[in-house]
């Protein structure tokens, strides 16, 4: 019997690379190109990648295997959109590109962005330098950045080499913390660098069925959870996001195998926040899902448009799946971990927690103490 293909590092995912050309007079551009040994080819600068056939988003399976390394025109730091509507946790995005080689059936990506390849911005000096700006107008405030928001953290860690270039900057900053989310098993850059503790290591963890059915080209639980250790012996902290929680036959025995696997394997002290969020997606993502995906089912249960215009489950049903998993997680928890909602409502919050945020100063306070103990 041939083993199944490690996707551990998603990065073997990718095949070609596309460059800018004002980017070719980037040292970094070149050690990229080095690290990667892959066949690449110089383009116009604003301009796209030849020899991706198809429309959006139905070629994105052969987009994936495309890189585009290029500068970002735009703002790399900015807020979360979260919707006014639900109570959301005050995140800062740090956009470092867009797209991920992963291809996750429920990924919202599908249909917010536009370019079936996946995108590097390579001129990190203005990236750090933005941070600083944005530090320095506001220096009585704390910052929760995280780089996971439109791509994966890590997924292109092995020949971006981004990942010291951050954990190293945020080290020196008091007044903020940096999240790399992943669901990659991806760390070896990580090794042997002085964090202060500035910078969360996170993972995407599911229900075990759903990982292996729906999260394609991602690492196995085992992989993940194997990282996620290493990354606590090296002393960084740790965070968890369960989201989106998916409702499927056998789903409480599968959230409960990934949770008693999570405490096995991670020491409990060191995670700092969990998070819980229901499946929720643009009505737009249900065409697109089903018609790339015709073996899922995630779609095919009863919804209700939310207030943010999303797809929701009904609020009776998403409180029997917060219940069943935040108990499973409070019976295991450290007393200093902050498990929380993203984007629910006050209603949710009491149902299944027995409070809201406001009573504890609200999301972004709870989180912040965790990282400032």
């Amino acid at each position: 019997m041939t083993p199944q293909k490690s996707w551990k590092d998603p990065i073997l995912h990718v095949n070609e690379i596309h460059v800018e050309e004002s980017c070719m007079d980037f040292d970094y551009t070149r050690d990229i190109l080095k690290r990667a040994n892959l066949p690449y080819t110089v383009i116009p600068d604003r301009s796209d990648p030849s020899g991706i056939p198809g429309e959006y988003p139905w070629n994105l399976v052969q987009g994936k295997h495309h890189l585009l390394l290029c500068k970002n025109r735009g703002h790399f730091f900015k807020p979360c959109p979260g919707t006014k509507e639900y109570r959301c946790c005050d995140y800062q995005v740090l956009n470092i590109g867009m797209g991920c080689p992963m291809d996750c059936v429920y990924c919202i990506l599908q249909a917010y962005l536009n370019k079936p390849w996946l995108t590097f911005f390579i001129n990190t000096d203005d990236l750090l330098s933005e941070m600083r700006t944005a530090f320095q107008a506001e220096p009585g405030r704390f910052f929760r950045i995280g780089t996971g928001e439109f791509t994966d953290s890590m997924a292109l860690d092995k020949i971006t080499c981004l990942s010291p270039v951050l954990v190293e900057f945020m080290a020196e900053q008091k007044q903020a913390v940096l999240e790399l989310k992943t669901k990659s098993g991806v760390i070896d850059n990580l090794r042997d660098i002085k964090h202060n503790g500035r910078t969360v290591l996170a993972w995407s963890l599911n229900s075990t069925s759903i990982m292996e059915k729906e999260e394609i080209r991602t690492a196995t639980l085992d992989e993940r959870l194997q990282a996620a250790a290493q990354c606590a012996k090296w002393g960084y902290k740790l965070a968890f996001h369960f989201d989106p929680i998916i409702d499927h036959p056998g789903w409480e025995d599968g959230y409960e195998e990934t949770i008693n696997k999570l405490y096995k394997a991670v020491p409990a002290e060191q995670i700092v926040w969990i998070s819980l969020g229901a499946l929720r997606y643009l009505p737009s993502l249900k065409t697109i899902g089903t018609e790339r995906f015709p073996q899922s089912r995630i779609f095919y249960q009863e919804f209700i448009e939310g207030l943010d215009n999303k797809k929701r489950y009904f609020r009776p049903r998403r409180v029997i799946l917060y219940r069943h998993i935040y108990s499973l997680l409070k019976q295991r928890s450290a007393p200093q971990t902050c498990i929380y909602f993203c984007m629910e409502s006050d209603e949710i919050w009491q149902d299944v927690m027995g409070y809201i945020p406001e009573e504890k100063g609200g999301i972004p306070a709870m989180l912040d103490r965790t990282v400032n103990i």
